[in-house]
């Protein structure tokens, strides 16, 4: 006992010198953290600089991690431990630092992500050569992190000398192995190969406007196995990728997000249509929702009671198409209530009169 406490004392200055070392290496990176952090803030007040605060937004929590870490590491060989401790101590340093770097990597990819978000806004108008860029740039920035962390978990586990021997006698009998993974990740390969396809031949993007399953909706999110579709009443579907490789589809912003729809009336036979198409056009030409293109009324189908009338309208979206559809619908209704009340759908009845007397006779 007094031979361990003495063991212990004798090695105090050196404990103590490696803990100073230590945490002056903490201090530090926290301090070079701060200037760093306190310069972008100040450049962003003067030049209102998005990159500047897309960093500060990524890469706070990165920075506080890597930075002392990095600076630990730069004065480990200061401490005066032993060996063994040491070895055990550098190993820590190394995994620490492997794992935050590539943290920081990964938060990289977004500071990337909202300055092409910043240069190509999503929100215009004609936004198809975006969309195709965004649909891209969401696969290539998965990729990219999965590979990212794939690596530095490599790193890590191929540090330890019994991880170096498993990973050789895989290699050794690699034929087996992977014909064994090829069968258990089929699917999860079979996906993947899809995202590369939908990434680069591009039957989907981001944003498109979709009709999936009988759902409409727009295109939210493209990961490595599945879509997500935003419904238009904020429900959620999601598909795997494969879906939109093998079965059919409708995409109606695939070159173009103009549409044309229609709008269907049942009216009387007495129904002036001259009258009704001069009405059309003097809805269409008070509403910004038209673009200009498609103003038709037709008589599209004459039934025993009914005219079927449709009316063709265009918009430059879906979403200018249904309102510009709704009121249409309701301005033609109203037009014929308030003028040609006549011409709404009715029945006639022919009553013949009373039975003559003696008729028979």
């Amino acid at each position: 006992m007094n031979e361990t406490l003495a063991h212990l004392l004798s090695h105090f200055p050196d404990i103590f010198t490696g803990l100073a070392v230590l945490l002056g290496g903490l201090a530090a990176g926290l301090v070079v953290r701060f200037v760093i952090f306190a310069g972008l803030r100040a450049y962003d007040r003067r030049e209102d600089s998005a990159l500047a605060r897309s960093v500060m937004r990524h890469l706070r929590m990165a920075s506080a991690w890597f930075l002392p870490v990095l600076a630990i590491s730069l004065l480990l060989p200061l401490v005066p431990l032993p060996p063994k401790p040491f070895e055990v101590l550098r190993r820590f340093v190394e995994f620490v630092l492997i794992l935050t770097f590539a943290w920081g990597l990964i938060k990289t990819l977004d500071v990337f992500q909202d300055l092409v978000q910043l240069r190509y806004q999503l929100g215009s108008p004609d936004n198809l050569r975006v969309r195709k860029l965004f649909t891209q740039l969401q696969f290539l920035k998965k990729l990219a992190a999965s590979l990212v962390a794939f690596v530095a978990v490599g790193l890590v586990l191929m540090s330890f000398e019994t991880v170096r021997r498993l990973g050789t006698g895989l290699l050794t009998s690699a034929g087996i192995a992977s014909v064994i993974v090829g069968f258990a990740a089929q699917r999860s390969i079979s996906n993947l190969l899809a995202g590369f396809q939908i990434a680069f031949t591009q039957p989907i993007r981001i944003d498109d406007v979709l009709v999936v399953e009988g759902e409409w909706g727009r295109v939210e999110e493209i990961t490595f196995t599945y879509v997500v579709l935003s419904i238009w009443d904020e429900r959620r579907l999601v598909l795997p990728l494969n879906y939109f490789i093998e079965k059919p589809f409708q995409n109606w912003t695939r070159t173009s997000a103009r549409l044309t729809g229609a709008v269907f009336l049942q009216t009387d036979y007495t129904v002036p249509i001259d009258a009704l198409r001069a009405e059309l056009r003097r809805l269409l030409e008070a509403t910004p929702l038209w673009d200009e293109r498609v103003c038709v009324l037709q008589v599209t189908d004459s039934k025993e009671r009914t005219l079927e009338l449709r009316a063709l309208v265009s918009a430059a979206n879906a979403s200018a198409l249904w309102d510009l559809r709704c009121l249409v619908r309701e301005g033609l209704v109203a037009y014929l209530q308030r003028e040609f009340p006549a011409s709404l759908p009715r029945t006639r009845a022919e009553v013949d009169g009373p039975p003559v007397m003696g008729a028979a006779l």
